[in-house]
């Protein structure tokens, strides 16, 4: 039998094969240098001790009062956003107000010294003459100091009432005449010098055994 011949590689077949083999390590010693190095195993934290609670402080007592740190008057300051800087207008356009300062244009109100009556509508009709007008305001009316008889029983039985004692109790301004009126009960009797007194007063202060006594305007 005849043997066959196996056919040697050739130097440029064995150059290639070199080349792809270390292309392959090359590629391998890269993804290795890539990957991230395992960081060692971090220890069992312990388990976190809970602090006692305090107890709560009520405000105004003295350990609320212990508990504030001590301030002089060098400390002391306005609120935050309770003072501003003045508006500085007419300062020109880099003042942050415009050119003309929040003035307009033109017209009248642009102008320095610019004053107008309460009600102009600028030169229209105003509201307070154009709406019609109902009832009228009486000249001679007459306004009272109001004491009513619930009023009254601050002071001991029997005693005499007159405008100026009650100006002194404060029941009255005293720039007024005095009207008693009926609101309330009273159980004392009293000698009241008024004004002016209602119909329901005058009863309660008679009830009680009192009289009424009116001062002539």
């Amino acid at each position: 039998m005849v043997e066959k011949k196996t056919k040697k590689p050739s130097a440029s077949a064995k150059v290639s094969a070199d080349k792809s083999a270390r292309k392959t390590k090359a590629a391998v010693r890269k993804k290795a240098a890539a990957r991230p190095a395992r960081k060692p195993s971090r220890a069992p934290s312990r388990p976190r001790e809970e602090e006692p609670q305090a107890a709560a402080v009520v405000p105004g007592s003295p350990e609320a009062a212990r508990a504030m740190p001590v301030r002089g008057i060098h400390d002391l300051r306005p609120a935050s956003g309770a003072t501003r800087n003045r508006k500085r207008v007419g300062r020109g356009p880099g003042s942050g107000h415009g050119k003309t300062a929040g003035r307009g244009s033109k017209g009248q109100k642009s102008r320095s010294g610019y004053h107008h009556l309460r009600g102009f509508e600028g030169g229209q009709m105003p509201l307070h003459r154009r709406i019609p007008k109902r009832g009228f305001t009486n000249i001679f009316r007459i306004e009272y100091d109001i004491v009513n008889l619930s009023q009254l029983d601050v002071f001991d039985a029997g005693a005499s009432v007159t405008p100026q004692l009650l100006v002194e109790r404060r029941l009255a301004h005293g720039r007024r005449p005095v009207k008693i009126l009926g609101d309330g009960k009273l159980a004392k009797a009293l000698t009241v010098t008024a004004h002016k007194f209602s119909a329901g007063a005058r009863a309660g202060i008679e009830a009680a055994g009192g009289t009424c006594e009116v001062i002539s305007r």
